[in-house]
């Protein structure tokens, strides 16, 4: 059907989830406070605040619990909607859109990243600096991001998706722009300072994947929904591995010849990301009329002004098991962080001259990543086997550390490509199954908030593993710090053992009402 306002909604799947009467206060839920919860009931208002229309056809069978003799925990039974309604989910058309249009924007946001890396050599030439100077335009997307998360976060539970999604892309175009105006050897200040707002830029990007797959889609295509978001992040960075080193060839000797081919790269970005800009404020909307899903139905019966984002921070961290995600996560992705920015230091160590074939090898670890991305999404949206699947790929990680790291300087380039491409299929497609078991271990608080805390850690061991592992690098070899590395992967895939596996958004979903949803777990772990 089409909505007033012209949206098409109703592809796919509806359905109706029957109400809880007299469902007791939930204590702590979503970071609601105590006795905060909605009274006298009513269903959930759709955007906009609308009536949502009587259900149409039959009404669904209602949610029968997993175990008769078991009453519904208080707890469960406040997440259904009060009063006697019925609450239909839908799936959006639009969904579609908004999901391909945030994949660009992260995409631009995430070559602006390893645009300068991938051409370390050059840019020390360009603007005469150190190696770590350049290194430092990589770093300073992650020092950016751990002191902004907190405020970025809040933002987005209070004032939604759509502005968080405009400050993203905009901000991303005004640095885009910024770095037009530092084409000349003595601009590196201004390149850096550009480059630090497409930092903070990243600040309301890298927490929206989840949030988006949750809000705009379905149970059964949420988790690939999610793998598609991080996705976009993912072949951005691809792209910047491919694309510098082709457009600004090192011409140490022609310094206005490389000034020019920098020019081509940055208005290049700077076009592309304006037009995306303007694309995000015509697509996207706060959230679909009717929710795609019971857990977002259920969400949707708590009055925002009851919502503390205090509280929900400290319901994340009483919860053992996100608290153990949290470090694992952060050391997976602030590995893949310190490869990918060291990744040129480490290939023209061994094979001089071949910055052509660095890249190569980046494109080759982040398309086999992109792949194994999807695979998981899909495989978690048919098996929900969250736990057992984030632990193989994360000992595979470690595996596919190791083999590169014992390879790289056997002077074979196509054994470094194919090690790549391994240690890439699984690294990278470890980033969305993070997120989503985040979400379901963690839910009913938002996802925003959650994803937003993973990335704030791998950004904070993305620092650390960076400095280090381009020390030992320079001082040693790349293979001392790709070992470095390796130790704190075993260290994660430990931790990552250790998480109880509590799908309570799943649950939710399948109608098992019976569990304790509350938002802070026990301190069991196994």
């Amino acid at each position: 059907m089409v909505e007033d306002g012209g949206e098409e909604e109703a592809e796919g799947e509806s359905g109706e989830m029957p109400a809880a009467t007299a469902a007791p206060a939930l204590q702590r839920c979503n970071g609601f406070l105590p006795g905060k919860e909605a009274a006298g009931g009513g269903r959930a208002a759709p955007a906009g605040g609308e009536e949502q229309p009587a259900a149409p056809a039959a009404p669904a069978a209602p949610i029968a619990p997993a175990a008769p003799a078991a009453p519904a925990a208080p707890e469960a039974e406040a997440m259904l909607p009060t009063g006697g309604g019925r609450v239909e989910t839908r799936l959006s058309r639009r969904r579609i859109v908004v999901l391909a249009v945030f994949s660009c924007y992260s995409l631009v946001n995430a070559f602006q990243w390893i645009q300068y890396s991938i051409l370390s050599n050059v840019f020390a030439v360009f603007y005469g600096v150190s190696f770590t100077q350049i290194d430092w335009l990589s770093v300073v997307y992650m020092v950016a991001y751990v002191p902004l998360i907190l405020p970025a976060t809040w933002l987005l539970d209070a004032r939604g998706l759509r502005l968080t999604a405009l400050l993203g892309s905009g901000l991303n175009a005004l640095g885009a722009w910024l770095k037009c105006g530092s084409l000349a050897p003595q601009r590196y200040p201004l390149t850096l300072a550009a480059q630090t707002v497409c930092a903070v830029a990243q600040v309301f990007i890298l927490g929206l994947p989840s949030r988006i797959a949750s809000v705009w889609f379905g149970p059964t295509e949420v988790s690939t929904a999610c793998a598609v978001a991080v996705l976009g992040n993912q072949l951005g960075t691809a792209i910047g591995f491919l694309l510098p080193p082709v457009l600004v060839p090192n011409t140490p000797n022609d310094i206005d010849l490389m000034a020019h081919n920098i020019s081509i790269m940055f208005y290049g970005t700077a076009i592309v990301s304006t037009l995306l800009f303007f694309l995000t404020g015509v697509v996207f909307e706060e959230k679909p009329k009717y929710p795609p899903s019971h857990s977002q139905a259920v969400l949707l019966t708590k009055p925002p002004e009851d919502y503390s984002y205090k509280q929900s921070i400290i319901n994340l961290f009483k919860n053992t098991p996100f608290v153990l995600l949290l470090i694992s996560y952060g050391i997976m992705t602030g590995t893949f962080y310190s490869v990918s920015t060291l990744l040129n230091q480490m290939i023209v160590t061994h094979y001089e001259g071949e910055e052509v074939n660095a890249g190569r090898i980046g494109l080759t670890l982040v398309v086999a990543g992109m792949v194994g991305s999807i695979i998981c999404g899909l495989w978690l949206d048919y098996t929900k086997t969250y736990k057992q699947t984030t632990l193989i790929v994360y000992i595979l990680s470690f595996i596919g550390l190791l083999v590169f790291t014992f390879t790289l300087d056997l002077g074979y380039l196509i054994v470094v490509f194919v090690t790549g491409g391994v240690l890439g299929f699984f690294m990278t497609g470890y980033l969305p199954l993070g997120f989503e078991f985040a979400v379901e271990i963690t839910y009913p608080e938002s996802e925003g908030t959650s994803s937003g805390l993973l990335n704030a850690s791998a950004q904070i061991f993305g620092i650390l593993f960076t400095l280090v592992q381009g020390k030992l690098t320079t001082d040693y070899s790349p293979r001392a710090g790709n070992l470095f590395l390796c130790a704190w992967i075993f260290v994660g895939i430990i931790l990552t053992a250790l998480i109880k596996s509590d799908l309570r958004r799943h649950s939710v979903n399948s109608g098992i009402m019976n569990l304790d949803v509350k938002a802070v777990s026990g301190d069991s772990v196994i």
